[in-house]
């Protein structure tokens, strides 16, 4: 059984912690936020849309080196803004926190990308505010979503020409062995309605067709970071972001387009063992639910 909760990932002591830090700056309508892990986070990605914007996946995937992840970092200012990961990489050092090398530890810093350049002035996160965002973490529970930190500069409904306020949010699901808590960065292409039934097909087809207008933005992306408080292992959570895209589907219409970069990061807070094929299943179901909420509350609370 799933349920849904608005609240944020359980406080069992038992779990990695999470906590959440946003640095925003409204002057150039970008900024970008930081997800921090209480000790390394077993962590899976799922790409999809035809132009991604990323750091540090590839290492995420099975069979590499590197599995565990220090923080993700969710950000502005297209590639540019990739560049704020070092000041989290930096926070993270001066914790003493990182992958151990013979040189000293090296955090691990998956990050994402949206593109708002075309919001705002050009200016893109920097160095400075990936440690900003570090310093400002706190609970995901305490923490505020809407037009703050990485959703600062987003859109979405850039397919109709007359773009409105995209965001940041969260919504969490409950299950019988545990919870999931998605974060949603919305910057889509598409159109977010508040129900499947409420967005009139026959206008989405017509704002298809004049999609290629070169009057309608085309820099578009949805980051979805799911944080898993219950036993799954790499595979369980790369389903868990498979599945996510299945909800990002149902809250943006159309999805996955060749101008969205869209993601999922998953990340395990509990993942000592695989669950059984009920937990998988009621994860992958939490999954899409809560993904399809957080961009919903993304959207409403901007």
């Amino acid at each position: 059984m799933v349920n849904t909760v608005g609240t944020a990932a359980s406080n069992d002591a038992s779990s990695i912690q999470v906590m959440i830090g946003h640095a925003t700056d409204d002057a150039n309508q970008t900024g970008c936020t930081a997800i921090l892990f209480s000790q390394p986070a077993l962590c899976a990605v799922d790409v999809r849309g035809g132009a991604p914007g990323t750091r540090e996946t590839d290492l995420l995937q099975p069979g590499s080196l590197v599995q565990r992840v220090d923080a993700i970092l969710l950000t502005g200012g297209s590639a540019f803004g990739l560049g704020a990961a070092d000041g989290v990489m930096s926070y993270l050092r001066d914790q003493g926190r990182g992958f151990s090398t013979s040189a000293g530890p090296v955090p691990i810093v998956p990050a994402a990308v949206i593109f708002d350049l075309g919001v705002g002035n050009p200016v893109a996160p920097n160095v400075s505010m990936g440690y900003i965002a570090c310093e400002q973490a706190i609970a995901l529970h305490t923490a505020q979503w809407g037009s703050i930190g990485a959703g600062r500069g987003a859109t979405v409904a850039n397919i109709t020409g007359s773009p409105v306020p995209g965001g940041i949010g969260m919504h969490r699901m409950t299950f019988e062995q545990g919870s999931v808590t998605a974060i949603a960065v919305v910057n889509a292409f598409g159109v977010v309605p508040r129900t499947a039934a409420s967005f009139p097909v026959e206008d989405m087809r017509s704002n298809l067709l004049s999609a290629m207008d070169p009057g309608v933005l085309r820099e578009n992306t949805t980051l979805v970071v799911l944080l898993v408080d219950a036993p799954a292992g790499k595979d369980a959570l790369l389903q868990a972001a498979v599945s996510a895209h299945d909800g990002m589907a149902r809250a943006i219409v159309p999805c996955h387009t060749p101008f969205d970069g869209d993601l999922v990061f998953s990340a395990g807070l509990h993942p000592q063992r695989n669950g059984d094929g009920r937990a998988s299943l009621s994860l992958c179901v939490a999954s899409e639910l809560a993904t399809e909420r957080a961009i919903r509350n993304a959207v409403w609370l901007a």
